[in-house]
């Protein structure tokens, strides 16, 4: 007998029809003998419609009610599919974040997970229940409702495959595996056997929609090994793990990433500290920063250019402006139109001519590149934003064809 957690996502129990084929797969492996829990995100576009209900009251709200308020999808899809189940004749169960005392800090709308407990759901289990927990939220310190962002659900289930040390975690979504590029993009896109949680985390962070970026990187803390498949078609997926068998591969995939905006500091002073005020500022507000880019100093001056999401591109922008006078920058140039385009691969460190490639097929489609950020497994270009789907095809077309 395993302990199996599975994960679905909004697609996957996005109507009733859905809703009875995620309860068949998962009474299909209670069946086999196994315990199982299962993590559901809210139904397909819910989170959206209770977003624009929001902004239809007030577009300010603060952003504790926007979790009190978004956090009813997933409670939603857990009683619904608990029903399912029922109808179906299983004995099943559906709890709450505060029920599993799933922990978060109190970072609304983007919390982090500080601990979790088994207790509740092991009892459960040992009932011969399966259990559903909604994903997406947990529970803060003030014991406010709290969401962990969007695509948290594969966190909250990682995080339960950690508690309760399950033998697998399971990602059902509605594409049958990770590929070297979005296949609704890239028809020639290839489906990966296996990918390692560095590759992994790298896509995931650089916009790739399989994995929440932040489930892969507890997967990989803890050694839980991960398998991303489709809760429509039943063929195997593609694991996630330590080590894979992709020696000969030196590219893993091309990514893409539309919800960022990029801000440039322009004319700052030329002199030690700057940079340090800069991130303190907008790490005080939690606004994470990606790509950071530093001109050559002109003189008494210099240009620092940040990716923020777009979501904290407002705020980022209101907290520069109120230091404006401290930071001593000239103005801000910021656009919203951008969108960040990555190669990622372990073998990119040892292989000459990759960064040529990927510029030389920019190049050949006309497509400028803004700013550029490398490390030892990545390359990342910002680019127009109108001109991404065309960079993803012809990069990868560049590498896998």
């Amino acid at each position: 007998m395993s302990l199996i957690v599975m994960k679905f996502g909004g697609s996957s129990v996005a109507d009733a029809e859905c809703m009875f084929r995620v309860a068949q797969r998962i009474t299909d492996c209670y069946k086999a003998g196994n315990e199982v829990v299962v993590v559901l995100s809210a139904q397909g576009d819910t989170t959206d419609e209770l977003i624009e209900k929001a902004r239809e009251i007030n577009p300010n709200g603060s952003k504790r009610e926007m979790d009190m308020l978004l956090s009813c999808g997933e409670q939603m899809s857990v009683a619904l599919c608990a029903m399912a189940i029922q109808k179906l004749g299983f004995p099943v169960v559906s709890l709450n974040a505060w029920q599993v005392n799933l922990r978060t800090d109190s970072r609304y709308g983007n919390a982090h997970i500080t601990k979790t407990s088994a207790k509740r759901i092991r009892e459960e289990l040992d009932r011969q229940r399966i259990v559903l927990v909604t994903g997406f939220q947990g529970i803060s310190r003030e014991e406010d409702i709290t969401t962990l962002g969007r695509g948290g659900s594969d966190t909250s289930a990682v995080a339960l495959a950690v508690a309760l040390k399950a033998d697998l975690c399971q990602i059902y979504t509605d594409v049958d595996g990770v590929y070297t590029a979005d296949p609704r993009l890239v028809p020639n896109a290839k489906k990966l056997q296996e990918i390692t949680y560095d590759d992994m985390l790298e896509l995931a962070s650089l916009g790739a929609k399989v994995l929440h970026n932040r489930s892969v990187q507890m997967a990989k803390r803890y050694h839980i090994d991960l398998e991303v498949l489709s809760s429509f078609k039943n063929v195997p997926g593609t694991i996630v793990k330590e080590v894979a068998k992709m020696e000969k591969v030196v590219i893993s995939g091309v990514a893409m990433d539309q919800s960022i905006a990029r801000i440039a500091l322009v004319g700052l002073n030329n002199e030690p500290g700057v940079a340090y005020q800069i991130f303190a500022k907008l790490a005080k507000k939690n606004i994470d920063v990606d790509v950071i880019l530093q001109s050559i100093g002109r003189g008494d001056s210099k240009d620092i250019s940040i990716t923020v999401t777009r979501e904290a591109c407002d705020e980022a922008v209101r907290v520069l402006e109120e230091n404006r006078e401290e930071l001593g920058f000239e103005y801000l140039n910021v656009r919203k139109d951008v969108a960040k385009v990555s190669i990622v691969g372990g073998g990119m460190l040892n292989t000459p001519g990759i960064a040529a490639s990927m510029f030389q097929a920019l190049y050949e489609e006309h497509i400028n590149i803004h700013m550029i950020s490398t490390s030892e497994i990545k390359i990342t270009v910002l680019i127009d934003e109108d001109k991404a789907d065309r960079a993803v095809r012809a990069i990868h077309n560049k590498f896998f064809d």
